[in-house]
């Protein structure tokens, strides 16, 4: 931490930033913020129905933002660059949870120490998954922002013309609902259960840990319930064996799937709850209004005992460790942190990582799915802990769970082979 940065000084800052919230004047900017985001970060701190999110902080501390916004990957490799030099101007860099690895953290400050002098307010109401998340060997070194949390999306429409009149609530509920929904509609189209893109791994990781399961679990353990793991590619396995996953199955995208739903060519899908305006979008969708959402069900085995750790990913504000004004970073990341900014971000369009933005009286009356996406967001999980090797990992994981849903291995062994093919990856 830089000498300079005393508990005097962050509070003081902290002082600075409130005046300026209670209507401060504006005043000459003296020095200047560079932040490396995604456009999407940038947006919904200024601009959108709330406004612009900075300009109280920018009066305040007398400080110029300066936003290089770039596309994910970019964005990550730039931080990284900017991270590795003896000294960088970039203060503030946001950070994506797959990129959370122990390399990344040697290269990101700590912020444990800043949050001891000057704590963000009410830390503990931001989704402690996420925290979780990004706290490497102990330290703290991104502040979540942004978040895309799974949930489960079900044409009411559909599911009424089949005499459902009820969403499932269970994991063998929904199974028996996928298969039911698999027909031929009245004007001859053809009906899938449910529709899942097979590149991707948080869908098998959800069947999973509605069992209790998981792939990677905390503290990269590798298959913490090989049983659990098992009934959940079986269930994706029998869903596909009765017809209730498409026959393109192996090569369905996750764009695809948004597609389905609109057209009414499957009944389920799982989606970030973000996808729900755009389903049910009018220019779009021939069932607007009439798909919803829900959290993804548990089985009826662990009712009562357990909750539902919906999978999520999400963006985190970081500092690099050689960051020439990392004060100022902080005292940016703190009030954008706040409970007033994640309420205004998520006005602009943010995905809000505090559970109590949900319960705002006025977000919710304009978020029909505020209740159930922020029960999903108080348990949810990244699908795996971040780690050097973690994106082989994946593929072999979406490997072993194809061959097992199309019925060329048994759910067991994939699970075996799984296991046997990813622990050489894990850190040592």
């Amino acid at each position: 931490m830089d000498a300079s940065w005393t508990r005097r000084r962050l509070l003081g800052a902290s002082l600075a930033t409130g005046a300026a919230l209670a209507g401060g004047r504006a005043r000459a900017a003296t020095r200047t913020l560079n932040i490396l985001a995604h456009r999407v970060h940038q947006n919904s701190l200024t601009t959108g129905a709330a406004g612009d999110l900075t300009q109280p902080w920018r009066e305040a501390n007398q400080a110029d933002l300066a936003w290089t916004t770039f596309d994910t990957d970019p964005l990550q490799d730039r931080l990284f660059r900017e991270a590795s030099l003896d000294r960088t101007d970039f203060g503030v860099g946001f950070l994506v949870n797959s990129r959370a690895t122990p390399n990344a953290a040697r290269l990101l400050q700590p912020l444990g120490e800043y949050q001891s002098a000057a704590a963000i307010e009410e830390f503990g109401d931001i989704a402690p998954g996420l925290t979780q998340a990004m706290t490497i060997n102990g330290q703290l070194i991104g502040i979540p922002f942004r978040h895309a949390t799974i949930g489960l999306f079900y044409n009411e429409a559909l599911l009424e013309s089949r005499g459902i009149t009820a969403p499932p609530s269970s994991l063998e509920e929904l199974l028996d609902q996928a298969k039911r929904m698999t027909f031929r509609s009245e004007d001859g189209r053809p009906v899938t259960g449910m529709v899942l893109a097979s590149e991707l791994t948080v869908f098998p990781v959800t069947f999973a840990r509605a069992f209790g399961g998981d792939f990677i679990g905390n503290n990269l353990t590798l298959v913490p319930n090989p049983e659990a793991l098992e009934k959940g590619i079986g269930a994706m396995r029998a869903l596909f064996e009765a017809g209730a996953l498409p026959r393109s199955y192996a090569t369905t995208t996750n764009d695809e799937q948004v597609t389905w739903m609109q057209q009414g060519r499957a009944a389920f899908t799982v989606l970030p709850f973000a996808r729900h305006a755009q389903l049910n979008n009018r220019e779009q969708s021939r069932f607007p209004g009439r798909i919803k959402a829900m959290e993804f069900p548990l089985s009826e085995s662990l009712r009562g005992k357990e909750k539902m750790s919906s999978v999520t990913e999400f963006w985190a504000m970081s500092i690099p460790h050689n960051a020439r004004d990392k004060e100022l970073g902080w005292n940016f990341i703190r009030a954008m942190s706040s409970r007033a900014a994640t309420l205004g971000a998520a006005r602009n369009g943010n995905g809000p990582v505090r559970v109590s933005t949900y319960k705002d009286p006025g977000f919710a009356a304009s978020q029909p799915l505020a209740e159930v996406e922020s029960k999903a967001l108080e348990n949810a999980r990244v699908p795996l802990p971040a780690f050097p090797e973690a994106a082989r990992a994946q593929s072999i994981f979406v490997e072993e769970v194809q061959l097992a849903v199309l019925g060329r291995k048994t759910p067991k062994e994939a699970v075996a082979a799984l296991a046997t093919r990813v622990r050489p990856l894990l850190p040592s």
